[in-house]
């Protein structure tokens, strides 16, 4: 690292372009991490403690949209799904299972707090079929479409 004024630049941002571009912008988000890591300090187990984005799958096949979110150690009783307009939204929270201080912890990965996601839905879907399931730390919505919306095969007659 070398240091500009107080603060501590990674060295790497002064050289020139690597031939390989992936590694390089890995390497550039990396530095960035610790310049804002050195800038502002906090404890890891803060940081997990406050930002908490669950994964989201989206298909789609002829009948209806799936939504699939992971929801590991998730009650199902914290987790809120509502629809307004055409926005359907997902909201909830995972609970920290033990927030006393464990003097054995070596590292804190996993995050915890509140998380929310929205997702506009097409004009082609019947809003009022939605179906929600919550099991095994899975949420999957179906959003089936309309009638209308369906492919439909037309037969050709020959003359």
């Amino acid at each position: 690292m070398a240091k500009t004024g107080t603060k501590m630049v990674p060295a790497r941002m002064f050289r020139g372009l690597s031939t390989d571009p992936f590694r390089e912008l890995f390497d550039l988000q990396r530095d960035i991490n610790q310049l804002f890591d050195a800038s502002f300090p906090a404890p890891r187990e803060e940081v997990a403690l406050k930002a908490w984005t669950p994964a989201v799958d989206v298909y789609e096949d002829e009948d209806a949209y799936l939504i699939k979110l992971e929801l590991p150690e998730v009650n199902r009783d914290d987790v809120k799904v509502n629809l307004n307009e055409n926005t359907l939204s997902i909201s909830g929270e995972r609970r920290v299972e033990n927030e006393q201080k464990r003097e054995n912890y070596h590292r804190v990965e996993r995050s915890y707090g509140q998380f929310y996601r929205s997702f506009t839905l097409p004009p082609n879907v019947d809003t009022g079929a939605i179906n929600a399931e919550f099991k095994d730390g899975m949420l999957r919505l179906t959003i089936p479409k309309k009638e209308e919306a369906k492919p439909k095969q037309i037969e050709v007659k020959v003359q």
